[in-house]
């Protein structure tokens, strides 16, 4: 394959236009490597120009979405060289391969011919000019099939010192032959040797190449010599080949780092969690993030045959980013303005409250709009500072002149405290008297829910002290009606006794049954209870309630089983 020597690597895409174009109107052909590296220059500047041109455009406030690439017009010049040269690369190779296939059956032909010289030793002085000739003819014809070049000159080799070892020159002439063969194949040598000090390595693996090459076709030197020669010839080519495999391992250790980068990039491109993308501050800060991502990736550089799968995996994961982020401000545009005409809406609510004098309910009224407030979610900045005062100013002259009001309402207040004070120590007094009627508690008990409010701080302390005693004086009525009703319950089963046993087994039937569903109710609150929180108001109060149930329901439990025990002694005591 004839190939024009490698010309300097190109700066610019217009270099790459013109080299290409040199070698579409050279007679040589340009090697595979020659174009490849052309091109790999050509998109790579290419590709530089247009992130540098789509990074002035987003940098400069474009939409991400809205980008269309230029036409690139030295790109499609240089499409239309690339195709003249690998449409007359294709049909250069294919000529080539026919003459390869002449040339080898010639050298066929050439290596049977030398066969028959070396396999008749009586006539091999005098076919000496005969194979001298075949020999030219052999130099003469270059390239063959490449599967078959190495056994084509192996035989060729094989008949040629075959002939002459049998041939039976005059030692000048079989000496000097010898001698300009070793001259020739030690230059070779020589030269293989000086290729170990070439920097470029593919360079020198080429040069390798045809050196060996040329060593085939050199004649036979002195046997003695051959096998000397050919490892020296073969220790200096040993060297090149080890730099080149050196070479190509350490390219492919640097491609499979540069893919592992290029894949942990796409990965983390592809991972981005858009559900804790809320604000603008999240999606600028990861805005950034994907920007050095793609900064990351182009100082990765090329990545050999899956630069171009991988470059379409990573810029689909970056497109999706971009796409999923102009859609979030689009949909933040639109809840900004319905946030702004809700809060003027609850600015609206909170003037037409802020001159009421019901300062309980307007109390509500205004912290059930603050707290809603809160709930909605911002508006455009422009307005944000203006429609939190106007709000603020609403409440806040509300609650300013309910403060005014509330300085003359403590005085009562205390008045109030004290009164509910006194009722509480005249409950405590009654719960010292063991025969106190609960007619005068009842009564006490009107009288303290006549008292109006008392401070706030005492509030939850005087109630807790009031309840206290209540609960005393009424678990002691509760104790006495308990005694009575005991009293009642024995009196009338020694009553059914005289019927005889069967009214009072379907009596103690009956308790067990009311003992087991108090049983099971009081394990159902405390289930409940077990759900409950005390921490609100409404919570608490509940709590509460259900916990006085549970005490009530433990106190008609024990009244149960009291009864039980009344009964099982009745029948115990009954004669049989």
């Amino acid at each position: 394959e004839t190939q024009s020597p490698p010309a300097p690597a190109p700066q610019t895409k217009a270099e790459c236009i013109a080299q290409m174009r040199e070698m579409a109107e050279s007679e040589e052909l340009p090697s595979k490597q020659a174009l490849d590296q052309i091109k790999q220059v050509f998109y790579r500047l290419h590709k530089a120009e247009t992130d540098a041109a789509f990074d002035d455009y987003v940098q400069s406030g474009g939409d991400p979405d809205a980008y269309l690439p230029p036409i690139d017009v030295e790109e499609e010049n240089f499409k239309a060289v690339w195709q003249i040269l690998r449409t007359r690369r294709a049909e250069i190779l294919a000529e080539q391969e026919q003459q390869k296939a002449a040339n080898l059956e010639r050298k066929l032909q050439i290596i049977e011919r030398i066969k028959a010289l070396a396999e008749t030793p009586e006539t091999a002085s005098a076919g000496y000019n005969e194979l001298r000739e075949l020999q030219a003819e052999w130099r003469d014809i270059k390239a063959v099939p490449a599967e078959r070049a190495n056994e084509l000159w192996k035989n060729y080799q094989l008949y040629v010192e075959q002939f002459y070892d049998l041939l039976k020159l005059n030692s000048q002439a079989r000496e000097y032959d010898f001698r300009k063969n070793l001259e020739a194949k030690t230059a070779l040598c020589e030269a293989a040797e000086r290729l170990a000090d070439e920097p470029d390595v593919i360079k020198a693996l080429q040069q390798l190449q045809t050196l060996h090459a040329d060593y085939k076709e050199v004649g036979p030197v002195a046997k003695e010599l051959r096998a000397e020669l050919w490892t020296r010839f073969k220790a200096a080519s040993t060297v090149v080949n080890k730099r080149f495999q050196q070479y190509h391992d350490d390219l492919r250790q640097r491609t499979e780092e540069a893919v592992a980068k290029k894949n942990a990039l796409c990965e983390q491109v592809e991972a981005i969690d858009f559900d804790a993308l809320r604000s603008h501050a999240a999606w600028d800060a990861q805005t950034k993030q994907v920007i050095e991502w793609q900064k990351a990736w182009r100082e990765v550089g090329f990545v050999g045959k899956a630069n171009t799968k991988m470059f379409e995996r990573f810029r689909a994961a970056c497109d999706t980013f971009f796409a999923r982020k102009a859609e979030f401000f689009k949909e933040v545009k639109a809840d900004l303005a319905d946030n702004l005409a809700r809060k003027r809406e609850l600015c609206e609510r909170a003037e037409a409250l802020q001159e009421s004098t019901d300062w309980r309910e307007t109390t509500e009224a205004l912290v059930a709009l603050q707290k809603e407030w809160k709930t909605v979610g911002p508006v455009p900045r422009k307005h944000s500072e203006t429609i939190w005062r106007r709000f603020n100013a609403a409440c806040d002259a509300f609650f300013d002149r309910k403060k005014e009001a509330g300085k003359a309402g403590r005085a009562e207040e205390q008045a109030n405290l004290a009164q509910k004070r006194d009722v509480i120590a005249r409950l405590t007094a009654l719960a010292e008297t063991d025969d106190a009627p609960m007619s005068d508690v009842k009564a006490l008990q009107e009288e303290w829910n006549a008292i109006g409010h008392v401070p706030f701080r005492e509030k939850d302390k005087v109630y807790d002290a009031y309840r206290a005693v209540c609960d005393r004086l009424y678990q002691r009525d509760g104790e006495r009606r308990d005694r009575r009703r005991i009293s009642r319950f024995r009196d009338d089963i020694r009553a059914k006794a005289q019927d005889g046993g069967s009214p009072l087994a379907r009596e103690r039937d009956r308790l067990v049954r009311q003992l087991e569903a108090k049983r099971t109710e009081i394990k159902t609150y405390e289930n409940n209870l077990g759900f409950l929180s005390s921490k609100s108001k409404s919570g608490g109060s509940l709590v509460a309630e259900m916990n006085r149930r549970v005490e009530k329901l433990r106190q008609e439990l024990d009244l149960v089983v009291e009864k039980l025990r009344t009964l099982d002694a009745e029948m115990a005591a009954k004669p049989e």
